[in-house]
């Protein structure tokens, strides 16, 4: 074996179930339409250990509180079952089919997409993530779809295993999505994660390429400070400690390239402050997410036509959160891009002016 492979394989899980395919992100790590706070503050637990801590994020004017169950926070490796539902839920949208806010699968179809193992002890861990996903309950005023969700949820409403083989593997099992996630759905509020997103072993590899994966899009390179980086990630460990982490992180990468989608490099800003840089490879699938710029320049008109539907914002900061918004879909371009243009921040202005 030579180097390369012995670096791939130690920076990588094992790819246990070879297909080629991508796969739909999380609703709840998709960016919300017309503000993209979904991802500002993180959701799910870095922690490999049963994590109990109430949270809390705060980020321009909105927050969300999660609250852990008796089994803990859902982890980040938990997140795979939304992956997986809304990803099912995505491609029968697609097709034309009506879709539901319950999701019936196989057991062992999750656990094969997700790179998972189809052992006994592969369902024991599945049975943990269904149950700490139902525990977690989450209370926010961050809006998907055309709705603000003001209640608590759960990440998953409930789960049922319909029906279990004596050695314990599940041989049917339904999920309810909560109302939050089922929203956005609806409204494709949806990310492609590149398959070698389950093969990531560190929590904090995931979360990285979540990020990644919203902020930069397919744009070149994005920069972000270590310390906001930091509470990006819902790090608890010390500034420096999570320097190493990521350090780690970059080390790894610069020997084997096992990030996918993006490399991650750590540099000394011109303050003296740590930045992390995250660059491109070209590899995001461009027929998913369009550039920001693919509908051009908008007629000078249509900006007084914004400012009439959104008295008192700034159309050209509204302009860039809607071509950011288009570049995170995967809807494609609007045929009539000026028209949407105010009819976006039309939607803007009355949810953000609701009592």
């Amino acid at each position: 074996m030579n180097d390369e492979s012995l670096a791939n394989r130690t920076t990588l899980l094992p790819d246990r179930h070879p297909v080629k395919d991508f796969f739909i992100c999380d609703i709840v790590d998709a960016a919300p339409k017309g503000d993209m706070a979904g991802l500002e503050h993180p959701v799910f637990s870095l922690s490999t250990k049963p994590d109990k801590r109430l949270r809390r994020y705060e980020h321009n004017g909105n927050w969300i509180e999660i609250r852990p169950g008796s089994d803990g926070l859902a982890t980040v490796f938990d997140r795979d079952i939304l992956v997986f539902c809304i990803s099912q839920l995505i491609a029968g949208m697609n097709e034309g089919r009506e879709v539901a806010q319950a999701v019936r699968f196989q057991g062992v179809e999750l656990l094969t997409a997700t790179n998972r193992m189809t052992t006994g002890r592969g369902y024991d861990l599945l049975k943990g993530a269904l149950e700490r996903l139902a525990g977690t309950r989450i209370s926010t005023n961050i809006m998907t779809g055309d709705k603000e969700i003001t209640k608590g949820f759960g990440l998953i409403e409930s789960f049922e295993i319909v029906r279990e083989t004596r050695d314990g593997r599940m041989q049917e099992i339904e999920v309810k999505l909560s109302d939050w996630v089922f929203e956005a759905v609806k409204a494709k509020e949806v990310l492609t994660l590149h398959r070698d997103y389950f093969r990531l072993r560190k929590p904090i590899e995931r979360r990285l390429y979540e990020l990644a994966r919203k902020h930069c899009g397919r744009k070149q390179e994005w920069r972000i400070g270590l310390e906001l980086l930091k509470k990006k990630c819902g790090s608890t460990s010390k500034l420096w400690e999570f320097k190493r982490l990521i350090r780690k992180v970059v080390e790894d990468d610069e020997r084997s390239d096992h990030m996918p989608d993006y490399s991650v490099r750590l540099e000394e800003g011109a303050n003296g402050h740590d930045l992390v840089v995250f660059r491109s490879r070209g590899t995001v699938p461009s027929a998913n997410e369009p550039s920001n710029d693919a509908v051009g320049p908008l007629q000078p008109d249509t900006y007084h036509a914004a400012r009439l539907e959104a008295p008192g914002w700034d159309v050209y900061e509204l302009e860039r959160t809607w071509r950011d918004w288009m570049a995170m879909s995967d809807a494609p371009p609007p045929k009539r891009p000026d028209a949407a243009f105010v009819g976006f921040c039309k939607k803007w202005y009355t949810r953000r002016s609701r009592p």
